[in-house]
């Protein structure tokens, strides 16, 4: 199963959420806001997809955080703060056949739903 995990009024979310459909692609959507998100799953995604990558610095969020939380981020004091702060986390996050992607363009989802087509 494919699983899309974000929040449910980012845009990115949105556009991925569109091309996913369009292109008739079985998912389910997992809103790390309401439905939450496991130190245990967020600690793999860190170990996968980096931790400095899967922290957004451009969010609204991270910039409401105190500078000194900020200046001194390192990879546990990330952990913490996404957990507090899921909006925090870059989205989205894509799990497909046992794979983490991050981040969306219609071209990175057609290399992973469909690698074998011609470009």
């Amino acid at each position: 199963m494919t699983t899309l995990y974000g929040i449910s009024n980012c845009d990115t979310i949105r556009k991925a959420r569109r091309w996913l459909q369009a292109n008739s692609i079985d998912y389910r959507f997992h809103d790390v806001r309401t439905d939450g998100i496991s130190k245990a799953m967020l600690s793999t995604w860190m170990q996968v997809l980096d931790w400095e990558s899967l922290l957004n610095r451009r969010s609204s969020s991270w910039r409401q955080l105190p500078a000194e939380t900020r200046e001194q981020v390192d990879r546990k004091v990330a952990l913490r703060l996404m957990l507090e702060h899921p909006a925090i986390i870059k989205r989205p996050v894509l799990e497909h056949n046992n794979h983490l992607h991050l981040g969306f363009s219609d071209e990175r989802y057609a290399a992973i739903f469909h690698p074998d087509a011609s470009t």
